[in-house]
């Protein structure tokens, strides 16, 4: 039997009726259902998951796509223990707030509720198969998730997990679609299925995201490129700082909360810069220098104006001199995408400085980019990290995945 979005958009839409109104208990229960079925189907995922992996090599993804296509009992362990965060949170769904009596007498506040349903396309990572299904049951919506072709065994295998938990609670299946079509069209398909699918997240390369975004008829919420900035402000611990920029660069490259440019305050450059050099020596890291940073680095390349505005995603590092905390800040906001921008600096009034004027999701002072994370920043997991600027901005948890809507409570009041 062929599949039809059409139709599983529809089945979606009735099924989210019967997950929005679950209890908190009941949806707790489902969460770790699906985490026992993580470590009990794990052999089977994990050869599912290596089928997927022959078949990137053979098809030449790059290393950075196979190692977010890549499951081991590691990562599977990661991925049960962010569904039992979502489970440990607080239900977003039915709290009622902001509860004023106006001046005719009505009581009004307003109440969570789930946003129905909600439509992924994603690329590589089969983990966002379980982050999403989680975040949206905890928050009542129901989902469908379309993976990229790339990841289609892992992906079902993760979903049989999903179906069976769902299952043992006597719930409807179409709650959690994963998309066995990976046909182009079945995507071009859903993005104008307005009627059921109330929001699309896409989440993968630029490329993806702006093809989303030009042709869905549904609202879309942006995750775009993570362009991240470490800034080593003049009055850094140096110590610190280096610290943060081998851990932001060099241990997973992959991820969009890596670090790809490195600004230094003049009057440290010299200091600094022969510490970072000796640094990415080590990691063979390419650089990516500008004129008053490349003699600092054997074999640096002169940086081009396509290397501030690079996502690498590699072992590979844009660094301009700047010549104070302004120019800092103006390089971020001509050449940043909104992710996470990082200052180094022990000076009190600089950070908080740097944290009002940078407009970024996630702004840091001392931490490494790495945990702009949802799991990291307390929210178990994450749909993505938002770069729009709608209601939600940075990483999107279950609370995000809700809207609000208007309660009144009167005892027979009428407008005059």
């Amino acid at each position: 039997m062929s599949f039809s979005i059409a139709v599983a958009a529809r089945a979606a839409r009735l099924a989210a009726r019967s997950i929005a109104t679950l209890s908190s208990n009941v949806k707790n229960q489902l969460l770790r259902d699906i985490a026992d079925e993580l470590i009990s189907q794990s052999d089977a995922i994990l050869a599912a998951n290596k089928r997927d992996l022959e078949q990137a090599k053979i098809a030449g993804l790059d290393v950075s796509m196979q190692d977010r296509l890549m499951l081991s009992e590691e990562r599977l362990q990661s991925i049960r223990q962010a569904v039992l965060q979502i489970e440990q949170q607080r239900d977003p769904v039915g709290s009622i707030n902001q509860i004023e009596r106006q001046p005719s007498g009505i009581r009004v506040g307003k109440m969570r509720i789930p946003l129905g349903v909600i439509a992924m396309i994603y690329e590589s990572r089969p983990n966002v198969t379980i982050d999403a299904a989680a975040l949206c049951l905890k928050a009542g919506n129901a989902v469908i998730l379309r993976g990229g072709k790339e990841a289609i065994h892992s992906n079902l295998a993760l979903a049989a997990c999903i179906h069976r938990a769902l299952e043992k609670h006597n719930l409807d299946p179409a709650i959690v679609t994963v998309v066995p079509d990976t046909d182009r069209a079945v995507m071009n398909e859903l993005m104008t299925l307005s009627d059921d699918v109330d929001l699309i997240i896409p989440r993968g390369g630029e490329g993806l995201i702006r093809f989303v975004s030009k042709h869905s008829q549904i609202p879309v919420i942006q995750h775009f490129k993570g362009v991240c900035h470490l800034y080593i402000d003049k009055a850094a611990d140096l110590v610190k700082g280096l610290a943060l920029l081998q851990n932001g660069k060099t241990q997973r490259t992959s991820v969009c909360n890596s670090l790809e440019t490195l600004l230094v305050h003049q009057s440290v450059a010299s200091e600094f810069l022969p510490m970072a050099a000796a640094m990415f020596a080590q990691h063979k890291v390419k650089v990516h220098a500008c004129p008053k940073s490349i003699g600092f680095f054997d074999g640096a390349v002169a940086a081009t104006e396509d290397d501030w505005h690079a996502e690498y995603l590699a072992l590979e590092i844009a660094i301009r001199v700047v010549d104070n905390f302004d120019q800092a800040v103006e390089h971020i906001a001509l050449y940043g995408s909104g992710h996470t921008e990082v200052i180094v600096s022990q000076d009190y009034s600089a950070t908080n400085e740097f944290i009002r004027v940078v407009d970024s999701a996630v702004v840091m002072a001392n931490a490494s980019s790495r945990f702009s994370d949802g799991g990291e920043l307390g929210l178990g997991a994450e749909i993505g990290i938002s770069t729009s600027k709608l209601h939600a901005y940075g990483p999107m948890g279950a609370l995000s995945l809700t809207t609000e809507k208007f309660v009144v409570y009167g005892d027979g009041e009428v407008r005059k």
